[in-house]
Protein backbone atom coordinates (compact mmCIF):
# COMPACT_ATOMS: atom_id res chain seq x y z
CA UNK A 1 0.00 0.00 0.00
CA UNK A 2 0.92 3.45 -1.00
CA UNK A 3 2.45 5.65 1.97
CA UNK A 4 -0.89 7.98 2.59
CA UNK A 5 -1.73 9.90 5.30
CA UNK A 6 -0.76 9.49 8.44
CA UNK A 7 -3.70 11.60 10.49
CA UNK A 8 -6.09 9.68 9.28
CA UNK A 9 -7.62 7.01 11.61
CA UNK A 10 -4.89 4.62 12.57
CA UNK A 11 -8.15 1.95 12.07
CA UNK A 12 -7.94 1.94 8.27
CA UNK A 13 -10.56 -0.10 6.96
CA UNK A 14 -9.75 -3.64 5.33
CA UNK A 15 -9.75 -3.13 0.82
CA UNK A 16 -12.46 -5.33 1.58
CA UNK A 17 -14.08 -2.91 3.68
CA UNK A 18 -13.39 0.38 1.47
CA UNK A 19 -14.94 -2.19 -1.47
CA UNK A 20 -18.18 -2.80 0.40
CA UNK A 21 -18.29 0.82 1.88
CA UNK A 22 -17.36 2.33 -1.87
CA UNK A 23 -19.99 -0.15 -3.62
CA UNK A 24 -23.03 1.27 -1.13
CA UNK A 25 -21.80 4.62 -2.68
CA UNK A 26 -21.73 3.76 -6.43
CA UNK A 27 -24.81 2.43 -6.01
CA UNK A 28 -27.08 4.95 -4.71
CA UNK A 29 -25.22 8.18 -5.30
CA UNK A 30 -28.06 10.18 -7.04
CA UNK A 31 -28.41 13.77 -7.21
CA UNK A 32 -25.40 15.17 -9.23
CA UNK A 33 -22.31 16.27 -7.36
CA UNK A 34 -24.27 18.02 -4.74
CA UNK A 35 -25.93 14.88 -3.71
CA UNK A 36 -22.77 12.58 -3.84
CA UNK A 37 -20.35 14.52 -2.23
CA UNK A 38 -22.90 14.86 0.70
CA UNK A 39 -23.67 10.87 0.69
CA UNK A 40 -19.78 10.65 1.01
CA UNK A 41 -19.55 13.27 3.70
CA UNK A 42 -22.15 11.56 6.08
CA UNK A 43 -20.84 7.93 5.02
CA UNK A 44 -17.11 8.39 5.37
CA UNK A 45 -17.01 11.11 8.00
CA UNK A 46 -19.75 10.91 10.17
CA UNK A 47 -20.83 7.50 9.74
CA UNK A 48 -17.89 5.79 9.44
CA UNK A 49 -15.21 8.60 10.87
CA UNK A 50 -12.25 7.16 8.36
CA UNK A 51 -11.60 10.60 7.65
CA UNK A 52 -11.47 13.62 8.97
CA UNK A 53 -13.68 17.13 8.07
CA UNK A 54 -10.26 19.18 7.37
CA UNK A 55 -8.90 15.85 5.75
CA UNK A 56 -12.69 15.89 3.00
CA UNK A 57 -12.44 19.26 2.58
CA UNK A 58 -8.69 19.40 1.41
CA UNK A 59 -9.33 16.56 -0.94
CA UNK A 60 -12.31 18.11 -1.86
CA UNK A 61 -10.84 21.57 -2.61
CA UNK A 62 -7.96 19.94 -4.81
CA UNK A 63 -11.02 18.27 -6.72
CA UNK A 64 -13.01 21.26 -7.58
CA UNK A 65 -9.98 22.81 -9.31
CA UNK A 66 -9.41 19.45 -11.66
CA UNK A 67 -11.49 19.17 -15.62
CA UNK A 68 -13.49 16.84 -14.80
CA UNK A 69 -16.59 15.06 -12.49
CA UNK A 70 -15.21 16.47 -8.95
CA UNK A 71 -17.57 13.71 -7.27
CA UNK A 72 -15.76 10.51 -8.59
CA UNK A 73 -12.43 12.55 -8.19
CA UNK A 74 -13.03 12.73 -4.29
CA UNK A 75 -14.04 9.20 -4.34
CA UNK A 76 -11.03 8.34 -5.87
CA UNK A 77 -8.90 10.57 -3.28
CA UNK A 78 -10.33 9.36 -0.31
CA UNK A 79 -9.75 5.81 -1.35
CA UNK A 80 -6.33 6.34 -2.29
CA UNK A 81 -5.49 8.46 1.46
CA UNK A 82 -7.13 5.18 3.04
CA UNK A 83 -6.03 2.58 0.72
CA UNK A 84 -3.34 3.46 -1.62
CA UNK A 85 -3.20 3.37 -5.30
CA UNK A 86 -5.63 0.30 -4.97
CA UNK A 87 -7.69 1.82 -2.94
CA UNK A 88 -8.43 4.81 -4.98
CA UNK A 89 -8.79 2.48 -7.98
CA UNK A 90 -11.43 0.83 -5.87
CA UNK A 91 -13.21 3.54 -4.89
CA UNK A 92 -12.97 5.77 -7.98
CA UNK A 93 -14.33 2.70 -10.00
CA UNK A 94 -17.12 1.82 -7.71
CA UNK A 95 -18.27 5.29 -7.99
CA UNK A 96 -18.84 5.08 -11.98
CA UNK A 97 -19.31 1.42 -12.59
CA UNK A 98 -22.90 0.82 -11.14
CA UNK A 99 -24.10 3.98 -12.97
CA UNK A 100 -22.87 2.92 -16.45
CA UNK A 101 -24.41 -0.35 -16.00
CA UNK A 102 -27.71 1.62 -15.33
CA UNK A 103 -27.04 3.67 -18.34
CA UNK A 104 -25.95 0.52 -20.43
CA UNK A 105 -29.26 -0.93 -20.16
CA UNK A 106 -31.45 1.98 -20.47
CA UNK A 107 -29.71 2.90 -23.20
CA UNK A 108 -30.34 -0.44 -24.98
CA UNK A 109 -34.12 -0.12 -24.10
CA UNK A 110 -33.83 2.98 -25.46
CA UNK A 111 -32.28 2.58 -28.81
CA UNK A 112 -34.20 -0.62 -29.12
CA UNK A 113 -37.81 1.11 -27.98
CA UNK A 114 -37.17 4.44 -28.49
CA UNK A 115 -39.14 5.62 -25.63
CA UNK A 116 -37.80 6.73 -21.90
CA UNK A 117 -42.20 7.89 -20.20
CA UNK A 118 -41.90 4.27 -17.87
CA UNK A 119 -38.67 6.26 -16.40
CA UNK A 120 -40.71 9.02 -15.45
CA UNK A 121 -41.19 7.74 -11.87
CA UNK A 122 -38.65 5.00 -11.81
CA UNK A 123 -36.11 6.80 -8.86
CA UNK A 124 -39.17 9.37 -7.64
CA UNK A 125 -38.60 8.80 -3.82
CA UNK A 126 -34.99 8.61 -4.28
CA UNK A 127 -34.65 12.14 -5.72
CA UNK A 128 -36.82 13.62 -2.76
CA UNK A 129 -34.71 11.77 -0.16
CA UNK A 130 -31.12 13.02 -1.73
CA UNK A 131 -32.70 16.53 -1.84
CA UNK A 132 -33.19 16.56 2.05
CA UNK A 133 -29.36 14.84 2.15
CA UNK A 134 -28.31 17.64 -0.18
CA UNK A 135 -29.66 20.79 2.29
CA UNK A 136 -28.61 18.50 5.48
CA UNK A 137 -25.27 18.62 3.89
CA UNK A 138 -25.21 22.75 3.41
CA UNK A 139 -25.94 23.31 6.58
CA UNK A 140 -23.19 21.31 8.20
CA UNK A 141 -20.73 21.83 5.88
CA UNK A 142 -21.64 25.72 6.36
CA UNK A 143 -21.48 25.72 10.19
CA UNK A 144 -18.61 24.03 9.90
CA UNK A 145 -16.22 25.89 7.47
CA UNK A 146 -18.20 29.66 7.50
CA UNK A 147 -16.13 30.92 10.74
CA UNK A 148 -15.21 34.57 9.51
CA UNK A 149 -17.14 36.93 7.63
CA UNK A 150 -14.72 36.59 5.06
CA UNK A 151 -15.64 33.19 4.22
CA UNK A 152 -19.44 33.95 4.41
CA UNK A 153 -18.53 36.27 1.94
CA UNK A 154 -17.01 34.18 0.01
CA UNK A 155 -19.40 31.48 -0.19
CA UNK A 156 -22.58 34.35 -0.45
CA UNK A 157 -20.88 35.80 -3.42
CA UNK A 158 -20.31 32.20 -5.27
CA UNK A 159 -23.75 31.30 -4.82
CA UNK A 160 -24.61 34.85 -6.15
CA UNK A 161 -22.45 34.68 -9.46
CA UNK A 162 -24.14 30.99 -10.00
CA UNK A 163 -28.03 31.48 -9.44
CA UNK A 164 -28.40 34.90 -10.87
CA UNK A 165 -25.34 36.00 -12.61
CA UNK A 166 -24.65 32.46 -14.65
CA UNK A 167 -21.04 32.93 -14.06
CA UNK A 168 -18.68 30.42 -15.23
CA UNK A 169 -17.84 27.72 -12.65
CA UNK A 170 -14.50 27.67 -12.64
CA UNK A 171 -14.29 31.17 -12.77
CA UNK A 172 -16.36 31.59 -9.67
CA UNK A 173 -13.65 29.02 -8.29
CA UNK A 174 -10.46 30.37 -9.56
CA UNK A 175 -11.74 33.64 -8.13
CA UNK A 176 -12.14 32.40 -4.88
CA UNK A 177 -8.87 30.63 -4.49
CA UNK A 178 -6.84 33.46 -5.32
CA UNK A 179 -8.97 36.08 -2.59
CA UNK A 180 -8.48 32.96 -0.62
CA UNK A 181 -4.60 33.03 -1.51
CA UNK A 182 -3.79 36.75 -1.31
CA UNK A 183 -5.93 36.90 2.42
CA UNK A 184 -4.10 33.85 3.79
CA UNK A 185 -0.83 35.11 3.01
CA UNK A 186 -1.49 38.35 4.98
CA UNK A 187 -3.66 37.59 7.95
CA UNK A 188 -1.77 33.82 8.18
CA UNK A 189 -3.77 31.13 9.32
CA UNK A 190 -6.94 33.59 10.63
CA UNK A 191 -8.91 32.01 7.89
CA UNK A 192 -9.78 29.02 9.18
CA UNK A 193 -8.56 26.21 12.08
CA UNK A 194 -5.56 24.84 11.88
CA UNK A 195 -5.22 21.71 9.17
CA UNK A 196 -3.74 18.82 11.13
CA UNK A 197 -0.05 18.28 10.87
CA UNK A 198 1.00 17.66 7.20
CA UNK A 199 2.00 14.08 6.24
CA UNK A 200 5.89 12.63 6.15
CA UNK A 201 5.15 11.99 2.31
CA UNK A 202 8.49 11.01 1.06
CA UNK A 203 9.43 13.62 -2.16
CA UNK A 204 9.32 11.25 -5.96
CA UNK A 205 11.62 11.93 -8.37
CA UNK A 206 11.12 13.86 -10.47
CA UNK A 207 11.74 11.46 -13.05
CA UNK A 208 9.82 8.47 -11.05
CA UNK A 209 7.29 11.14 -11.41
CA UNK A 210 7.42 11.52 -14.95
CA UNK A 211 7.44 7.84 -16.08
CA UNK A 212 4.09 7.20 -13.71
CA UNK A 213 2.29 10.05 -15.45
CA UNK A 214 3.66 8.91 -18.83
CA UNK A 215 2.48 5.29 -18.00
CA UNK A 216 -1.09 6.41 -16.85
CA UNK A 217 -1.42 8.53 -20.23
CA UNK A 218 -0.57 5.53 -21.75
CA UNK A 219 -3.28 3.38 -20.36
CA UNK A 220 -5.50 6.61 -20.97
CA UNK A 221 -4.85 5.65 -24.37
CA UNK A 222 -5.18 2.60 -24.93
CA UNK A 223 -8.49 1.66 -26.59
CA UNK A 224 -7.21 3.85 -29.63
CA UNK A 225 -4.52 2.16 -30.06
CA UNK A 226 -6.20 -1.15 -29.94
CA UNK A 227 -8.50 0.59 -32.48
CA UNK A 228 -6.18 1.05 -34.87
CA UNK A 229 -4.42 -1.94 -34.80
CA UNK A 230 -7.83 -4.24 -35.35
CA UNK A 231 -9.31 -1.42 -38.21
CA UNK A 232 -12.07 -0.68 -35.76
CA UNK A 233 -14.80 1.45 -37.03
CA UNK A 234 -13.93 4.80 -37.94
CA UNK A 235 -16.66 6.74 -36.00
CA UNK A 236 -15.21 4.76 -32.81
CA UNK A 237 -12.25 6.19 -33.64
CA UNK A 238 -13.63 9.69 -33.97
CA UNK A 239 -15.51 9.17 -30.59
CA UNK A 240 -13.21 8.28 -28.17
CA UNK A 241 -10.94 11.19 -29.61
CA UNK A 242 -13.26 13.64 -29.28
CA UNK A 243 -14.31 12.59 -25.69
CA UNK A 244 -10.63 12.35 -25.12
CA UNK A 245 -10.58 16.17 -25.62
CA UNK A 246 -13.56 16.81 -23.94
CA UNK A 247 -11.97 15.08 -20.82
CA UNK A 248 -9.17 17.91 -20.33
CA UNK A 249 -11.69 20.93 -20.68
CA UNK A 250 -14.86 19.17 -18.33
CA UNK A 251 -14.86 22.30 -15.86
CA UNK A 252 -17.86 22.67 -13.85
CA UNK A 253 -19.41 19.21 -14.61
CA UNK A 254 -21.63 17.95 -17.18
CA UNK A 255 -24.28 20.85 -17.58
CA UNK A 256 -20.85 22.77 -18.66
CA UNK A 257 -20.62 20.91 -21.24
CA UNK A 258 -23.84 19.75 -22.57
CA UNK A 259 -25.02 22.23 -24.71
CA UNK A 260 -20.96 21.94 -27.12
CA UNK A 261 -21.24 18.30 -26.78
CA UNK A 262 -25.12 18.13 -28.51
CA UNK A 263 -23.86 20.50 -31.26
CA UNK A 264 -21.06 19.08 -31.76
CA UNK A 265 -22.45 15.81 -32.20
CA UNK A 266 -25.80 17.13 -33.98
CA UNK A 267 -24.34 19.57 -36.44
CA UNK A 268 -20.97 18.36 -36.68
CA UNK A 269 -20.66 14.89 -36.95
CA UNK A 270 -24.49 14.05 -37.10
CA UNK A 271 -24.25 11.24 -34.64
CA UNK A 272 -27.39 12.67 -32.63
CA UNK A 273 -30.71 13.74 -34.05
CA UNK A 274 -32.00 16.85 -32.23
CA UNK A 275 -33.67 15.83 -29.26
CA UNK A 276 -31.65 12.86 -28.38
CA UNK A 277 -29.12 14.60 -26.10
CA UNK A 278 -32.07 15.52 -23.94
CA UNK A 279 -33.28 12.13 -23.98
CA UNK A 280 -29.50 10.88 -22.87
CA UNK A 281 -29.82 13.78 -19.85
CA UNK A 282 -33.24 12.44 -18.72
CA UNK A 283 -31.56 8.85 -18.64
CA UNK A 284 -28.74 10.02 -17.00
CA UNK A 285 -31.05 12.02 -14.32
CA UNK A 286 -32.37 8.35 -13.04
CA UNK A 287 -29.01 6.91 -12.87
CA UNK A 288 -26.53 6.55 -9.93
CA UNK A 289 -23.18 8.22 -10.36
CA UNK A 290 -21.44 11.38 -12.39
CA UNK A 291 -24.05 12.78 -14.60
CA UNK A 292 -21.71 13.10 -16.84
CA UNK A 293 -22.05 9.73 -17.89
CA UNK A 294 -24.62 10.79 -20.30
CA UNK A 295 -21.67 11.28 -22.53
CA UNK A 296 -21.39 7.51 -22.95
CA UNK A 297 -25.31 7.38 -23.83
CA UNK A 298 -24.03 9.12 -26.97
CA UNK A 299 -21.52 6.84 -27.42
CA UNK A 300 -24.36 4.28 -27.05
CA UNK A 301 -25.50 5.70 -30.12
CA UNK A 302 -22.88 5.69 -32.05
CA UNK A 303 -21.68 2.58 -31.27
CA UNK A 304 -24.95 1.35 -32.56
CA UNK A 305 -25.51 3.27 -35.45
CA UNK A 306 -21.99 2.83 -37.26
CA UNK A 307 -20.27 0.06 -35.51
CA UNK A 308 -20.45 -1.60 -38.57
CA UNK A 309 -19.62 -5.44 -38.52
CA UNK A 310 -19.98 -5.72 -34.57
CA UNK A 311 -23.53 -5.98 -34.23
CA UNK A 312 -26.10 -2.87 -32.86
CA UNK A 313 -26.01 -3.61 -29.29
CA UNK A 314 -22.28 -4.98 -29.14
CA UNK A 315 -20.88 -1.74 -30.78
CA UNK A 316 -23.80 0.46 -28.76
CA UNK A 317 -21.91 -1.05 -25.51
CA UNK A 318 -18.31 -0.80 -27.12
CA UNK A 319 -19.09 2.88 -27.83
CA UNK A 320 -20.72 3.69 -24.04
CA UNK A 321 -17.64 2.30 -22.82
CA UNK A 322 -14.97 3.88 -25.28
CA UNK A 323 -16.80 7.23 -23.77
CA UNK A 324 -16.02 6.50 -20.64
CA UNK A 325 -12.89 5.54 -20.38
CA UNK A 326 -12.03 8.60 -22.02
CA UNK A 327 -13.75 10.09 -20.04
CA UNK A 328 -12.94 8.94 -16.17
CA UNK A 329 -9.54 7.55 -16.43
CA UNK A 330 -8.22 11.03 -16.48
CA UNK A 331 -9.83 11.51 -13.29
CA UNK A 332 -7.15 9.43 -11.81
CA UNK A 333 -4.29 10.44 -13.39
CA UNK A 334 -4.68 13.75 -11.53
CA UNK A 335 -5.68 11.98 -8.09
CA UNK A 336 -2.54 9.63 -8.47
CA UNK A 337 -0.23 12.24 -9.98
CA UNK A 338 -1.34 15.12 -8.59
CA UNK A 339 -2.22 14.10 -4.46
CA UNK A 340 0.91 13.39 -3.23
CA UNK A 341 2.06 16.76 -4.34
CA UNK A 342 -1.35 18.30 -2.66
CA UNK A 343 -0.71 16.39 0.20
CA UNK A 344 2.99 18.24 0.92
CA UNK A 345 1.39 21.90 0.73
CA UNK A 346 -0.99 21.18 3.65
CA UNK A 347 1.16 23.06 5.72
CA UNK A 348 1.74 26.10 3.80
CA UNK A 349 -0.05 29.07 4.53
CA UNK A 350 -1.15 30.88 1.74
CA UNK A 351 -2.37 27.69 -0.20
CA UNK A 352 -4.48 26.34 3.19
CA UNK A 353 -6.08 30.37 3.12
CA UNK A 354 -6.80 29.60 -0.88
CA UNK A 355 -8.49 26.00 -0.09
CA UNK A 356 -10.27 27.49 2.90
CA UNK A 357 -12.02 30.33 0.55
CA UNK A 358 -12.49 27.24 -2.47
CA UNK A 359 -14.10 25.62 0.23
CA UNK A 360 -16.49 28.73 1.39
CA UNK A 361 -17.25 29.06 -2.28
CA UNK A 362 -17.95 25.07 -2.27
CA UNK A 363 -20.84 25.97 0.22
CA UNK A 364 -22.00 28.36 -2.16
CA UNK A 365 -21.55 25.88 -5.15
CA UNK A 366 -23.70 23.32 -3.22
CA UNK A 367 -26.38 25.80 -2.04
CA UNK A 368 -26.54 26.98 -5.59
CA UNK A 369 -26.81 23.06 -6.77
CA UNK A 370 -29.23 22.40 -4.30
CA UNK A 371 -31.69 24.44 -5.09
CA UNK A 372 -31.66 23.71 -8.45
CA UNK A 373 -32.33 20.24 -7.84
CA UNK A 374 -35.05 21.12 -5.64
CA UNK A 375 -36.74 22.98 -7.91
CA UNK A 376 -36.49 20.48 -10.66
CA UNK A 377 -37.53 17.76 -8.13
CA UNK A 378 -40.96 19.90 -6.25
CA UNK A 379 -42.06 21.58 -9.62
CA UNK A 380 -42.87 19.95 -12.72
CA UNK A 381 -42.40 23.23 -14.46
CA UNK A 382 -39.74 25.73 -14.10
CA UNK A 383 -38.83 29.43 -15.96
CA UNK A 384 -35.92 30.90 -16.28
CA UNK A 385 -36.76 34.93 -15.98
CA UNK A 386 -34.61 37.75 -17.23
CA UNK A 387 -34.61 40.28 -14.01
CA UNK A 388 -32.28 42.91 -15.81
CA UNK A 389 -31.38 41.53 -19.91
CA UNK A 390 -28.97 44.36 -20.21
CA UNK A 391 -26.82 43.36 -17.09
CA UNK A 392 -27.29 39.77 -17.43
CA UNK A 393 -29.11 39.40 -14.48
CA UNK A 394 -31.81 36.10 -14.36
CA UNK A 395 -33.38 34.04 -12.02
CA UNK A 396 -34.91 30.47 -11.93
CA UNK A 397 -38.17 30.34 -10.91
CA UNK A 398 -40.83 27.32 -10.77
CA UNK A 399 -44.08 27.65 -11.76
CA UNK A 400 -45.62 27.21 -8.43
CA UNK A 401 -49.07 25.43 -10.09
CA UNK A 402 -46.67 22.68 -11.07
CA UNK A 403 -45.81 22.19 -7.64
CA UNK A 404 -45.75 18.03 -6.87
CA UNK A 405 -47.16 17.56 -3.77
CA UNK A 406 -46.42 13.81 -3.56
CA UNK A 407 -42.30 15.07 -4.50
CA UNK A 408 -42.66 17.67 -1.29
CA UNK A 409 -44.64 15.02 1.00
CA UNK A 410 -41.47 12.40 0.82
CA UNK A 411 -39.20 15.47 0.85
CA UNK A 412 -40.58 16.59 4.05
CA UNK A 413 -40.58 12.94 4.95
CA UNK A 414 -36.89 13.10 4.71
CA UNK A 415 -36.13 15.91 5.88
CA UNK A 416 -37.67 15.13 9.06
CA UNK A 417 -36.20 11.68 9.69
CA UNK A 418 -32.92 13.41 8.84
CA UNK A 419 -33.10 16.22 10.97
CA UNK A 420 -35.69 15.40 13.86
CA UNK A 421 -35.27 11.84 14.46
CA UNK A 422 -31.33 11.56 13.12
CA UNK A 423 -31.78 8.28 10.99
CA UNK A 424 -29.02 6.90 9.04
CA UNK A 425 -29.08 7.69 5.40
CA UNK A 426 -30.27 4.40 4.14
CA UNK A 427 -32.62 4.26 5.81
CA UNK A 428 -34.39 7.09 4.47
CA UNK A 429 -33.07 6.36 1.08
CA UNK A 430 -35.08 2.87 1.65
CA UNK A 431 -38.34 4.22 3.23
CA UNK A 432 -38.58 6.75 0.20
CA UNK A 433 -37.97 4.22 -2.31
CA UNK A 434 -40.76 2.11 -1.51
CA UNK A 435 -42.80 5.29 -0.66
CA UNK A 436 -42.16 6.43 -4.08
CA UNK A 437 -42.77 2.74 -5.48
CA UNK A 438 -46.44 3.02 -3.83
CA UNK A 439 -47.60 6.10 -5.09
CA UNK A 440 -45.69 5.02 -8.41
CA UNK A 441 -48.38 2.51 -8.61
CA UNK A 442 -51.27 3.84 -7.09
CA UNK A 443 -51.04 6.52 -9.77
CA UNK A 444 -50.55 3.82 -12.81
CA UNK A 445 -53.87 2.50 -10.96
Amino acid sequence: MDRAVRDVDADKPSLAELTSVFGRIGVLSFGGPAGQIALMHRTLVDEKRWISEERFLHALNYCMLLPGPEAQQLATYIGWLLGGTRGGAIAGLLFVIPGLAVMLALASAYSFFHQTEWLAGLFFGLKAAILAIVAEAVVRLGRKTLKTPFLGGIAALAFVALFLLGIPFPLVVVAAAISGFLVGRRQGRGLQPALDAPDLIPRLPALKSLATLLFWIGVWQLPLLALWLFSGPQALSDLFLFFSKMALVTFGGAYAVLAYVAQVAVDQYGWLRPGEMLDGLALAETTPGPLVLVLSFVGFLVGFREGAGLGALTGGILGAVLVAWATFVPSFIWIFAGAPYIERLRGNTAFSGALSAITAAVVGVILNLALWFGLHVLFRKVADVDLMPALGFSLLLPVWSSLDPAALALFLLSALLLFWFRWGMLSVLTVCAVAGLALQLLHQG
